[in-house]
């Protein structure tokens, strides 16, 4: 993938917003810049909007109300109260805030929707928008209260408050008064929101594809990063190559068993302990064997998932749409958020599925029963020292509130507006709940790697299979070994857990291994 802390500029035009631009602008802070087209485009949209009220033509939220009040008139003179109060009034959101990156994601994305020209806001709008990420002020929105069903109307409500100078935002690492913020950083707010513009700040999909689409992406590297670590822990097992010969995945044609067994070959090339024990056994249990069917199958969902991420990060997802070409007015449902629902379940579904592998690969380098022929525990004193018999007990304890935490957010709905929204998605609580499955996953991840490397050392100790691992091998394991000693004793183990879990979490190993393997998957 692109290095996105490279990325210093991205431009919005509201039709090719990647992945890796939506992430260096909402974590790494690359600047934001509107396209000339796309302030056109919102030019010729707002002037039909202005059209449409001063004819007093029937349209929702131009000249009626919301939800189930969409059959009361709202007057010209009116309409900029209304979307005013349409913000004050939806601004219910309550819990712990969301991550500063995780609302500029959600900015990106609901500049990026206005940038198409189909929602009938002035281009002011958006280019406060715009102004606001690349200034560093970032609204105070706090987690719970979307359906992700006519937008996620209480998260951008909280969001909309910030450009009026009201509620709360983050500026230069303090928490304060929205206004405050604004005029720290030299924005003016604005004194009102004018028709239509209450609608297209919140009648959108922006919290939870900014929330998903930032897991994603992080899940994405931690599938990479599975497979490094599983073939240290390939190594530590003294498995099988076989397993992962090409020809028996082209045999049965999965893209994504077929890319993750070309890994494994790659990091494996050259790995003394390995070629020594090639045929030691017939074949290895499922957690070593299957690396390439499991792992690949994450990776196929990971590759589905960002598919319709791809499509949602320009998509226009308000309502109505404002056609210039006709003057049409369409009311439809393009704020629903199923299409994202149903994709960040699965994300957190395949997800848990790393973890569980994992920490059954953990299990079988502590158990002297499956280990083929390591230590109990991967301790040389048992009895008095309990060894790593606890780390798998951790590991375990996670992939297990994983399958907790996955199950599907969308196969529930809750009728809302006096049943007029009688169909919900639930989809910001599925891109939310794949946050804690991911930062579970990584853990478990690094109790593996923290575990492997134990279990090498006690592997050339033995000496049955020579010393040397693959040169990936040896720089992941080097690396390891910089922050966190063998334990030849029982000692506090926290601390290297901590130092293995920021290794995991910081990109570095995936990068080290890069180096080496430059063609990693």
């Amino acid at each position: 993938m692109e290095h996105v802390e490279k990325i210093k500029t991205v431009r919005l035009d509201g039709h090719s917003l990647t992945l890796e631009g939506l992430v260096a602008i909402a974590r790494f802070g690359a600047r934001a810049e509107l396209a000339q087209e796309a302030l056109d485009a919102m030019a010729r949209s707002r002037a039909l909007a202005e059209k449409i009220a001063s004819e007093r033509r029937v349209a929702y939220g131009i000249t009626t109300g919301f939800g189930d009040f969409a059959t009361v008139a709202v007057s010209e003179e009116l309409s900029s109260q209304l979307s005013t109060n349409l913000i004050l009034s939806h601004c219910t959101g309550t819990g712990e805030p969301y991550s500063e990156e995780e609302v500029r994601g959600m900015m990106v994305l609901r500049a990026n929707a206005l940038c198409v020209g189909l929602s009938g806001v002035r281009p002011l709008l958006v280019e406060m928008l715009v102004e606001m990420l690349n200034r560093g002020v970032t609204p105070v929105i706090p987690q719970k209260g979307s359906l992700g069903a006519s937008g996620d109307l209480a998260p951008l409500s909280h969001m909309g408050l910030v450009l009026l100078g009201r509620g709360e935002a983050f500026f230069r690492g303090r928490r304060m008064d929205g206004g405050e913020a604004m005029a720290l950083a030299g924005i003016q707010p604005l004194e009102t929101l004018v028709c239509k513009e209450g609608l297209g700040i919140t009648n959108g999909t922006c919290a939870m594809t900014s929330v998903g689409a930032l897991h994603l992406y992080d899940t994405i590297q931690a599938a990479r990063l599975a497979d490094v670590i599983s073939s240290l822990t390939l190594t530590a097992l003294a498995g099988q190559l076989d397993a992962f010969q090409e020809r028996l995945h082209t045999a049965r044609g999965q893209l994504g068993q077929i890319q993750v067994a070309r890994n494994i070959r790659l990091l494996t090339r050259g790995c003394e302990i390995l070629e020594r024990c090639r045929g030691a056994r017939v074949q290895d249990a499922y957690a070593l064997r299957c690396i390439p069917q499991v792992h690949g199958a994450v990776r196929d969902a990971l590759a589905f998932i960002r598919s319709k991420v791809d499509i949602e990060l320009n998509a226009v997802t308000d309502n109505p749409l404002l056609f210039c070409e006709d003057e049409a007015v369409l009311s439809g449902g393009n704020f629903h958020g199923e299409p994202m629902a149903l994709p960040f379940d699965f994300l957190g579904i395949a997800c848990s599925e790393l973890a569980s592998i994992s920490e059954r690969r953990t299990e079988r380098m502590v158990n002297a029963a499956l280990s083929n022929g390591l230590p109990r525990f991967l301790t040389t004193n048992g009895g008095i020292n309990s060894g790593f018999m606890i780390v798998q007990y951790a590991a375990a304890s996670m992939a297990s509130e994983n399958k907790v935490l996955a199950h599907p957010a969308s196969v529930d709905s809750i009728p809302s507006s006096a049943n007029q929204e009688d169909f919900v998605s639930m989809g910001t609580t599925a891109a939310r709940k794949a946050g804690p499955i991911l930062e579970n996953t990584r853990s478990v991840l690094a109790y593996e790697l923290l575990t492997a490397c134990q279990a090498i050392d006690l592997r050339r100790r033995g000496g049955e299979y020579g010393q040397g691992l693959s040169p990936v091998g040896e720089a992941i394991y080097r690396r390891v070994r910089e922050q966190v000693a063998f334990m030849e004793e029982d000692r506090e183990l926290w601390p290297d857990i901590r130092a293995v879990e920021a290794l995991v979490r910081s990109g570095e190993l995936l990068a080290l291994a890069e180096q080496v393997v430059p063609d990693l998957a």
